[in-house]
């Protein structure tokens, strides 16, 4: 299984954020599930695949033409997949992957997920979207849908595959529902 994870190239200011990131990384590598990503070595997507690394996993790196982007790439990739644009990146990334989890991040992260989301509501895509809902920090973005659905925005099947696991022991439970 291939698992695309959008996550902050920053490492916030709680250092759990990159240590569940590692230390999913490392379940991701022990357990032959290969991470799809936007090939950073530094903050949470860092954390993530030196964990996949260094449990022996494979790692694929979709890194587009950006400047800023190009000078954090992690340089122990498996595979490097290079894009001419964002818009490629996003677009490959999901060509690549099984499944979609949102770790902690920013706003790339939000951008990325989201359409996800709206690519499964239109049925061009199918795969489980999993926000890692560590210390609450995606209690928010569930606020969000409730409020999308009680307003008549949304429709409860466009949310069916979305799932908010806390820990990684409920994350891991259900990456491997997906196997």
């Amino acid at each position: 299984m291939k698992l695309a994870v959008y996550c902050g190239s920053t490492p916030g200011n709680d250092p759990a954020f990159r240590d569940a990131a590692f230390a999913l990384g490392t379940w991701m590598g022990e357990n032959g599930v290969e991470l799809v990503y936007g090939g950073s070595k530094t903050g949470i997507m860092g954390a993530v695949a030196d964990g996949v690394l260094q449990a022996g996993g494979a790692v694929t790196g979709v890194v587009p033409d950006v400047p800023a982007i190009r000078r954090r790439m992690h340089p122990g990739l498996t595979t490097l997949v290079e894009t001419d644009t964002m818009a490629a990146r996003k677009a490959r990334m999901i060509e690549l992957a099984d499944a979609f989890l949102a770790l902690p991040g920013g706003l790339g992260t939000l951008d990325e997920i989201t359409e996800i989301l709206s690519l499964e509501s239109l049925d061009l895509i199918r795969g489980p979207v999993l926000f890692y809902n560590l210390n609450g920090y995606y209690e928010p973005v569930k606020a969000v849908f409730a409020n999308i659905l009680n307003s008549g925005f949304g429709k409860p099947e466009y949310f069916a595959a979305v799932h908010f696991p806390e820990n990684l022991e409920d994350l891991a439970d259900a990456l491997r529902e997906l196997k």
